[in-house]
């Protein structure tokens, strides 16, 4: 089984999907989407209570993957889990062979939420990202068992002698590859990937796009709105309100994206976020041509 780190350092373009998680998932709901995903990406995220929704854990969900074949990317936040959880997780997932991981700070719990929840912020991102890469420090045995650790980042239009003081931070405490936010605004991107490359960041880190198949112009509205740092133009939304098959439109928008992204220097890859339905992202990598059906 290739490895998410193997991917990315490689001379391919790489490709990772989310996994869907909801309160009622089973182990089974997880096998089934490695089944519809595995054999399109090199490696599939576990996302960590996001939007503050409980789900299953990603120390759980990451160990199912691994026994079905699957590598995956769990993500953590600071949000949930005092110094503590936070280690003994860490400690957990380098146990069950988990190769790669996203470390961010995370949002806080929307007020008025579901969920009446204490945010906890023990730590800052950058500290849990230096706790990561301490973990085997010293160990003596086989070497690369180090954590291969990501961070969140934002794409926007830098100024000129833009210095990037936080991922300059990020990597020296130990992150190797950023992940953005959801970007379907390509001149906003590839505005970024130039001051990171004129930055000289794309010598530190290896950079992940994020998307999504957005299924229709409600969906779209709907991220817009509530994930406030996503970039969705405005005719990419009007492209899917005149389309007589949304969902197909869709699959093509990001399929003809992800053809885009290849060509923007300094990205070595994408994830790509559900929206609930798992089929739709191997449509959508087959139709960028990015991959084939093994």
């Amino acid at each position: 089984m290739r490895t998410f780190r193997e991917a990315v350092q490689g001379d391919d373009f790489t490709v990772s999907a989310e996994l869907t998680l909801k309160r009622s998932s089973t182990a089974d709901d997880v096998r089934r989407q490695a089944d519809v995903l595995g054999r399109y990406v090199d490696a599939i995220q576990v996302t960590d209570n996001p939007y503050a929704w409980v789900q299953m854990s990603a120390l759980s969900a990451s160990s199912l993957l691994l026994a079905h074949g699957v590598d995956p990317v769990p993500i953590l936040t600071c949000r949930d889990r005092n110094r503590i959880a936070l280690e003994s997780d860490l400690l957990g997932l380098r146990a069950l062979g988990v190769s790669s991981l996203i470390l961010t700070r995370g949002h806080r719990v929307p007020k008025q939420h579901a969920v009446q929840a204490a945010n906890v912020f023990d730590v800052t991102g950058r500290e849990l990202i230096a706790l990561a890469a301490s973990i085997g420090e010293g160990d003596e045995g086989p070497a690369g068992r180090e954590f291969f650790i990501g961070t969140g980042s934002r794409v926007f239009r830098p100024n000129a002698g833009w210095r990037a003081e936080s991922l300059t931070e990020r990597a020296a405490a130990g992150a190797r590859f950023l992940q953005t936010q959801l970007c379907f605004n390509l001149d906003i991107l590839r505005h970024y990937m130039q001051a990171m490359v004129e930055a000289k960041l794309t010598w530190r880190y290896s950079v992940i796009v994020s998307l999504a198949v957005l299924p229709s112009a409600v969906t779209a509205q709907w991220v817009k709105k509530n994930l406030s740092d996503s970039r969705i133009p405005k005719p990419l939304i009007r492209r899917l309100e005149e389309s007589p098959d949304p969902a197909e439109e869709g699959i093509r928008i990001c399929a003809e994206l992800m053809q885009q992204i290849t060509e923007i220097p300094g990205v070595s890859g994408v994830n790509l976020m559900t929206t609930g339905d798992a089929a739709a992202i191997p449509a959508a990598i087959q139709a960028s041509g990015l991959r084939s059906r093994s």
